[in-house]
């Protein structure tokens, strides 16, 4: 059987597919059903102390659209194309109850060599250092620290920050890190013109691993209300940001180096694309939207293709860490070709 199993600093998970937070591992249930996906690793609804965020959930909208922009049923069985819309808050049970129960949870995740990892979105840094330390005192193994949270532009003052200063990541990572001894991973945002040195920035800051990267704000206008689709603005992710991802994650690893562990998450809807973020610089990937849209058998559907891809070509799944980020060469070394733009534009511009 290929081995399927991944390093990420001090952690080892038994396959890269990480179930990412979200409102379908906002409940117990809803965790229990992820770690029963066979991913290695789930994330647990984020929360803070804002009262704001917390109230934002009672508001939250989400779309499925196609690539035409044309809404889908939410049938859990999306086609390939499909982009999830919308808008969220955070977990309104009281931070010690989802704690306790987050940790519970990651101890019967322990048993079958898989974690639960909590997660806490920054809005005030002292209120997140506490409950960081009281993740760590209930007994959690890793804390995901999200500062990229897309929207943080949007919410009201005091919910939710978005993170764009590297100095500032630094600061932010560094006092968390000096609150707990556990793992720390902190998760980026994508809204940035130079992800690569947020990411060194949280590597400075003392992170154990830093996740690459979170969804982009949108708009999208309905041509037949002319009005916005769910009201207002929302974070949106589909297959096509892939390819975004994958660029910042072999940025960030050039930057930081091969040994830094990045996971990646924005833009895998199956178990080739988490290959392609393996190979593009990613040690793991977190799946939320197409979990999200498509229920949990799509985790265990990736866990499965990933398995036979790896049958199919040999090898594990650390031989394939950032062989395309690897070999990519800048544009001044590609082979010259004269006259084959041509190829590619209507015959009236030849």
């Amino acid at each position: 059987m290929p081995d399927l199993s991944i390093r990420i600093g001090s952690v080892t998970l038994n396959n890269p597919v990480i179930i990412g937070s979200g409102d379908h591992v906002m409940t117990a249930g809803g965790l229990a059903a992820a770690r029963a996906s066979g991913a290695g690793a789930v994330v647990a609804k984020s929360i803070n102390e804002s009262a704001a965020a917390k109230r934002q959930l009672d508001g939250s909208d989400h779309l499925l659209l196609d690539s035409q922009w044309r809404p889908l049923p939410w049938d859990f069985a999306p086609p390939p194309d499909a982009m999830l819309f919308g808008r969220s808050g955070l977990h309104q049970a009281a931070s010690a109850d989802w704690i306790a129960e987050v940790a519970a949870q990651d101890r019967a995740a322990a048993e079958a060599g898989q974690y639960v990892i909590g997660s806490i979105i920054l809005a005030d840094l002292a209120v997140a250092c506490e409950l960081a330390r009281q993740y760590q005192a209930a007994g959690i193994r890793i804390l995901e620290l999200n500062i990229g949270a897309p929207h943080g532009d949007e919410a009201v003052p005091g919910a939710i920050i978005q993170e764009r200063a590297a100095h500032r990541v630094r600061e932010i990572t560094a006092m968390l890190r000096q609150a707990i001894a556990i793992p720390l991973w902190i998760k980026l945002t994508g809204q940035s013109e130079d992800v690569a040195a947020l990411a060194a920035a949280a590597q400075a800051g003392g992170a154990d691993a830093v996740i690459v990267m979170g969804r982009f704000m949108a708009l999208v206008p309905d041509v037949e209300t002319r009005a916005p689709m769910t009201g207002t603005a929302g974070a949106i992710g589909g297959p096509w940001s892939l390819a975004l991802t994958c660029r910042w994650l072999a940025q960030s690893r050039k930057r930081l180096g091969p040994d830094f562990p990045l996971l990646g998450t924005n833009g895998a809807r199956s178990g080739l694309d988490v290959v392609r973020f393996l190979l593009a610089g990613a040690r793991a990937v977190e799946m939320t939207s197409a979990v999200m849209a498509g229920g949990f058998a799509r985790a265990a559907a990736a866990v499965a293709e990933i398995e036979a891809y790896l049958a199919r070509t040999g090898g594990s799944v650390e031989d394939l860490i950032g062989l395309a980020a690897d070999r990519q060469v800048g544009y001044g070394v590609q082979p010259d070709r004269p006259g084959y733009w041509r190829d590619f534009v209507p015959p009236e511009s030849r």
